[in-house]
């Protein structure tokens, strides 16, 4: 899909997600490393043996070889004349350079932002760094362990009676990598309008704050904080266990209450009851009340602890396999906790053909299936330096119209579109037409950043079957109901609403009119909803040739699991996270929430953009099956690769243990459950660090001494830490140049100062509740507007202005219809 465009990748670890993106769907990328290799080609854990040893990938970075399939590698020397003469010849041809170097990194060499501009009015510059490229914080020191605790996600993952988590295999970055190739594409799409290149800020504390699952909104919505507690989640006093033992591991359920969820809840204590584990008066509580009972009193949390109990008692007398079968038969929300080995071996993903299988190790393969180009099947992560002599031959010659199409301008023009200091009057999507079928949060988290750039939204909605996030925490005030879920209204905010009684045929007439009104049609369904509706691809391109359409669902249209109907906290259990965090004498705790909701978006952005970059410039619609799984577990490549290169050692939850660094761990401060992240990322780091805690005869230890005695000089850290608030541990750890964060939850969240310049806090108008605070897009773009001018709406409350206003219909019609009780 994005074949014509060529990527230049300046990035390390830290951000070469986003060209292994971009090079999956299609792109020329290559990485451009210093002489010697990228840092990346260092980065833990390693493929068995000796470096050059026998197989190519002996002794070769997991992560390196996971995130650079499908590039072509040249070394240049960037400090040197010759080396930045070669890359900004490079760049004069190339439409996007992504880079992960500190702020003002590159600029200091004569390569900046500007710099390569003047040399490419085109290009796409993005830039990847911890906290962005302004404010307080841009210049400080991090780690991915510090980023994950800025972002509040670490403060809601872990057991409550110790440190919180990060996870064996490092998000903050990976999150941040995913965003970079979102607004890459997006640029390109506004690049088509005015021929210009922007520059892309991507701040990996805003990235993987998606990770909160809105619970980083809670203070501004004033409710209650979540908190950490084991595999499950803690709202005030209500503790909701998610993982539960089994005969040969964990499963976890979603056993929360409800509307939405509440009555598989029941089909659940169906089966408990069978199974002897409960009396007939458990199985028959009020599962769709009984959250509102526990809020006000009238059940005792006395009696959830021995609901729960009663779970277990099931659970720990069947195997993981036998448990999903009941799930699989009942359709109960219950997965099983599945490990790295465990997910090579699925039926699912080998049904759908999803392994490369490449120099001896299984990756994970394209996460969607394109009815009209298919995502790259890519190669083997290429030798450092390996293309020194074909890149610039390849690439040598005038720059080609890669964007081009009958009606827009030359991708390289000169002339700005909207204002005369360069800034676009335009949102990069305005005059895009979507209809929205999502649910819950993956999919509505897709359509929200549509709408933050500018599309036309059209979310269509149940009034009577409501959506699961209308039901999901932080709820305004507390007080829970379908208008008042701050997660709902942050998911969906800049979009206008409809409700349509799908079950009846003038309905689905309706529902198929916008079909065929919108450039895109998004769902999240099970896959057999949209053809029991009339409404799959075939029938709305029927109507509408050119549409492109988005199915995104748990497992995809196609598979043994293909209907099974989750929340991503099950697609976390059976996609191998929540195996990945927790301690090593503990039962896994698993990522915060429904985790997979927050990986998966931004693969399904940027393939969904790239869809429609390859309809302008061809004509060409087409149908995407998206699995959200599938996308997910590239979060997890280097794990996976891990298993299958040594299965009797894979990966393991490891606290906050990391082969690379030591000191790398939480440590506790002064106050009650606060903690300070700290990282000695480098020798002087650790030197810097054995002072401040007083134990200056350690700071020549190396690394590997460092390691061998991590216990001793983690404890010393402590014994510093507990006597410091976390802002001034933080502080001096910062001027010392050691990296550090305190771990934020919503309240520090709210305070941070880093957030507030950087705008990251909205406030837009909810018709009911005024004036409300969402979160801001992810990135930034230097010359185009991004954000929602509105908050989300209530049920139907824009049903009239879209079916007179955007479909035409008259009064009398919209009247008929609402007599036909279409609207619910």
């Amino acid at each position: 899909m994005l074949s014509p465009y060529r990527v230049l990748d300046l990035t390390d670890e830290r951000g070469h997600f986003a060209g292994f993106i971009l090079a999956m769907l299609g792109a020329d990328v290559v990485a451009v490393e210093p002489p010697g290799g990228s840092s990346a080609r260092r980065a833990a854990p390693f493929a068995p043996g000796a470096p050059g040893g026998s197989g190519r990938t002996a002794g070769r970075s997991l992560p390196h070889l996971a995130f650079n399939r499908g590039k072509r590698s040249i070394e240049l020397d960037l400090g040197s004349p010759a080396g930045r003469d070669a890359l900004l010849s490079l760049a004069g041809d190339a439409d996007v350079l992504i880079e992960s170097g500190g702020p003002g990194e590159l600029a200091a060499l004569g390569l900046g932002a500007e710099q390569v501009a003047a040399a490419n009015p085109g290009l796409v510059v993005v830039s990847i760094s911890p906290f962005g490229l302004t404010g307080p914080k841009a210049g400080w020191h991090a780690t991915d362990l510090t980023v994950w605790a800025a972002s509040g996600a670490m403060a809601l993952c872990g057991d409550d009676d110790r440190a919180p988590l990060g996870l064996t295999v490092p998000q903050a970055f990976l999150h941040a990598g995913a965003q970079a190739a979102t607004a890459a594409v997006l640029a390109l799409a506004e690049r088509a309008r005015s021929g210009l290149g922007q520059h892309v800020d991507v701040a990996a504390q805003s990235a993987a704050m998606q990770a909160t699952q809105s619970a980083a909104l809670n203070s501004f919505a004033r409710a209650s904080l979540a908190s950490r507690s084991g595999g499950g989640m803690r709202a005030g006093d209500i503790l909701l266990r998610f993982v539960y033992p089994a005969l040969d591991g964990h499963v976890s359920i979603t056993h929360v209450f409800g509307s939405a969820v509440g009555p598989a809840t029941r089909r659940l204590m169906d089966l408990v009851h069978e199974a002897g584990c409960c009396d007939a008066a458990t199985r028959d509580k009020d599962w769709v009340a009984y959250g509102m009972q526990l809020s006000d009193c009238s059940e005792p949390l006395s009696e959830l602890d021995r609901v729960q109990s009663c779970v277990a008692a099931l659970t720990t007398t069947r195997t993981k396999a036998d448990l999903f079968a009941d799930a699989l038969r009942r359709r109960l929300l219950l997965a099983p906790v599945a490990t790295p080995g465990e997910v090579l071996l699925s039926e699912q993903l080998a049904s759908r053909d999803y392994w490369d299988d490449v120099d001896g190790l299984r990756h994970p393969g394209p996460w969607a299936k394109a009815s009209a180009v298919p995502l790259r099947r890519l190669g083997p992560a290429p030798e450092a330096g390996q293309h020194n002599d074909s890149v610039a031959a390849a690439w040598a010659g005038a720059r080609r119209a890669t964007t081009a199409g009958s009606a827009s301008p030359p991708p390289h023009s000169t002339a700005a579109a909207g204002r005369a200091d360069g800034s676009s009057a335009a949102q990069p999507l305005a005059g895009l037409k979507v209809v929205d079928f999502m649910w819950a949060v993956a999919g509505p988290t897709v359509s929200r950043l549509l709408a933050d750039a500018g599309a036309t939204v059209v979310r269509v909605e149940s009034a009577t079957k409501i959506d699961a996030a209308r039901a999901f925490a932080p709820f305004f005030d507390d007080e829970a109901g379908a208008e008042r879920s701050a997660l709902f209204n942050n998911m969906n905010a800049g979009k206008l609403g409809v409700t349509l009684d799908l079950s009846r045929a003038e309905a689905r007439a309706v529902a198929l009119d916008l079909c065929a009104w919108a450039d895109v049609v998004c769902e999240a369904y099970s896959p057999r909803a949209m053809r029991a509706w009339g409404l799959d691809y075939e029938a709305v391109r029927a109507r509408n040739p050119g549409v492109v359409m988005l199915s995104t669902c748990l497992f995809g249209q196609t598979g043994p699991l293909a209907q099974f109907a989750g929340y991503g906290n099950l697609g976390a259990a059976l996609t191998g996270f929540y195996s990945l965090a927790g301690w090593p004498d503990r039962d896994p705790v698993g990522p915060y929430g429904a985790y997979t909701d927050y990986t998966s978006p931004s693969l399904a952005l940027a393939t969904l953009l790239a869809a429609l970059d390859h309809r302008r410039r061809s004509g060409q619609g087409q149908y995407l099956d998206f699995s959200q799984a599938e996308a997910s577990i590239h979060f997890l490549s280097p794990a996976l690769l891990a298993a299958g290169a040594a299965p009797d050692a894979p990966l393991a939850p490891c606290g906050n243990h990391h082969a690379r660094y030591c000191p790398h761990g939480v440590f506790p401060s002064l106050g009650e459950d606060r903690w300070v992240a700290i990282v000695a990322q480098d020798q002087a780091a650790w030197a810097a660090l054995a002072e401040l805690a007083g134990r200056r005869d350690l700071a020549e230890l190396a690394l590997d001494e460092r390691l061998a005695r991590r216990e001793e000089l983690e404890a010393a850290v402590s014994t510093w830490t507990v006597e410091r608030a976390p802002g001034e541990a933080e502080r001096l750890c910062q001027e010392a140049g050691v990296a550090a964060h305190q771990v934020q939850n919503a309240r520090e969240l709210a305070a941070d100062p880093q957030l507030t310049e950087r705008g990251h806090w909205v406030s837009v108008a909810h018709s009911l509740h005024g004036d409300t605070l969402v979160e801001a897009p992810r990135f930034r773009l230097s010359r185009s507007p991004m954000g929602p001018t509105r908050g989300a709406p209530t049920l139907g409350e824009h049903t009239f202005e879209v079916l007179s206003g955007l479909l035409g219909y008259s009064e009398d019609r919209i009247g008929e219809l609402a007599a036909a009780e279409c609207f619910d």
